[in-house]
């Protein structure tokens, strides 16, 4: 069974998934209301330019400004020999062309760059370079020189700049031509744009999450591309016989009674990938916590004892975890830095074959990775590149309970918390009573295990203390009322 992409479309969201052999790979969600910024183009204005950082902050239409760092300016990227000061090359109050490469993440505004790239299907259009480049997935210094060669034939005397991407290999001469037509016409519009419209305003929005998948996700190695609304497939296959002639046939309308991703257990993976822990297949499991700065990934032997030496064991949970966590990397989108602790081995032997069964997990990823060797610590780290919202950002949110926190203090610590609160009102005000307002479990505890110290604390004070239930309180909450 080769790759399926199948297409969940509702009025509110679409989402995207690639199975391979019957296992998820890939899941991406994009919502109506929250629609992402990668590759859209703007016509900014500088606001303010910080030479010490060597950055700008851009307003290009958005609730927070975006960011634009010198080595994301053309003139620097070009001639990267020759150091540039950011003051030199723009100034407040400019109106700059910038393309959003990260989108907002977290507190953190939209990253921008001012070089522009259009992304077609076998080609990367690069309206102000003038050099070929060729997909790094192409690894044939041979093929690559062929492809080289014949996009150079196919372009004209004043082409621009192009990179070629791994889809290219098996394009016809008419396919390329095509896309750098379309390319060419995308850009004609851009430029009117930037001439007729207002400082702020948007130039020109990459495509639909589902046509992206289409243009970006078929591969040679993907059977059908399945999706569930008729409207859409409509969309789909109009788009697909314009621009991507060779994904048409492969587009296939699902109008089963049964929803889409229930069936190919999508919605089952969507809900493990929330989780914290990851259980391997013979016993061992994972533990995957992220945070702001980065997500730590921790190799554990669970139930798994092996049938040979407690050193195979341990190498043999180590070589399964590597599948695993290159999966949980492209399925919950995670970024930045990743640090995994592999359980910890002794034979160098056994160290160098898993970084090569994870190099090799990798290599089906589409984002940019980077890998380091093991460090004295055990410790493999990493860098993942980071353009969107990670799964579990998109679908979920800090918990109002813990604040984020992944824990609540306990009952007995609220108890505390509220006699200590209470002997400092009574120490600043001569109140008749006083009366606590908590959780049930709080109340409960002063009801039970600490109706002692209520009793000690009620007598010190001389003032009667009263517990009243407030059902909407969260365990951490409480109100101490004077009377």
């Amino acid at each position: 069974m080769k790759e399926q992409i199948l297409v969940n479309i509702t009025p509110q969201e679409t989402r995207v998934a690639s199975i391979d052999e019957g296992v998820v790979h890939d899941i991406h969600i994009e919502r109506a209301a929250h629609r992402g910024l990668v590759g859209n183009i703007y016509l900014g204005m500088v606001k303010r330019v910080l030479p010490g950082m060597q950055s700008a902050f851009i307003e290009i239409g958005l609730e927070r400004a975006a960011f634009l760092h010198i080595a994301d300016v053309i003139e620097q990227r070009q001639n990267p020999s020759e150091v540039q000061r950011i003051e030199r090359l723009i100034h407040e109050g400019q109106a700059i062309m910038v393309q959003v490469v990260k989108d907002p993440i977290g507190s953190k505004g939209a990253r921008l760059s001012t070089q522009i790239s259009i992304a077609g299907r076998f080609l990367v259009f690069l309206p102000q370079d003038t050099h070929i480049g060729i997909s790094q997935r192409i690894g044939n210094d041979q093929e690559r020189d062929r492809l080289r060669d014949r996009m150079e034939s196919l372009l004209p005397d004043n082409h621009r700049g192009y990179i070629i991407r791994t889809s290219a290999d098996h394009a016809s001469d008419d396919e390329l031509r095509a896309d750098i037509e379309y390319l060419s016409l995308i850009w004609a519009d851009i430029k009117k744009n930037s001439i007729t419209l207002p400082a702020r305003s948007l130039l020109f929005q990459d495509l639909s999450l589902q046509l992206r998948a289409l243009r970006d996700m078929v591969t040679t190695e993907t059977d059908s591309v399945w999706v569930d609304s008729r409207e859409n497939f409509a969309k789909m296959t109009e788009f697909a016989g314009r621009f991507v002639s060779d994904v048409l046939p492969r587009i296939q309308l699902y109008s089963g009674d049964r929803p889409l991703f229930e069936l190919h257990g999508v919605e089952a993976e969507i809900e493990r990938a929330m989780s914290r822990r990851v259980n391997l297949k013979f016993g061992g499991y994972l533990i995957i916590d992220q945070t702001e700065a980065m997500t730590t990934v921790d190799v554990n032997t669970g139930g798994f004892v092996g049938t040979r030496s407690f050193d195979d064991t341990i190498f043999k949970t180590n070589l399964e975890a590597t599948q695993v966590i290159a999966r949980q990397l492209r399925l919950r989108n995670l970024g930045g830095i990743i640090i995994v602790d592999f359980i910890d081995m002794d034979n160098e032997e056994h160290k160098t074959a898993v970084l090569s069964e994870l190099n090799k997990a990798l290599e089906k990823d589409r984002t940019k990775i980077t890998v380091s060797n093991f460090t004295s610590l055990g410790l493999v780290e990493i860098t993942r590149k980071r353009t969107r919202e990670s799964l579990a950002h998109v679908l979920c949110e800090p918990c109002p309970t813990c604040q984020g926190r992944g824990e609540i203090k306990t009952a007995q610590t609220i108890c505390y918390e509220i006699l200590r609160e209470i002997l400092r009102e009574a120490r600043q005000f001569n109140a008749k009573e006083y009366r606590i307002l908590a959780a049930q479990s709080v109340v409960d505890m002063f009801l039970d295990e600490e109706s002692a110290n209520l009793a000690q604390l009620a007598d010190f004070i001389k003032k009667p203390i009263y517990l009243q239930v407030e059902t909407a309180y969260t365990q951490e909450q409480f109100d101490v009322v004077l009377v």
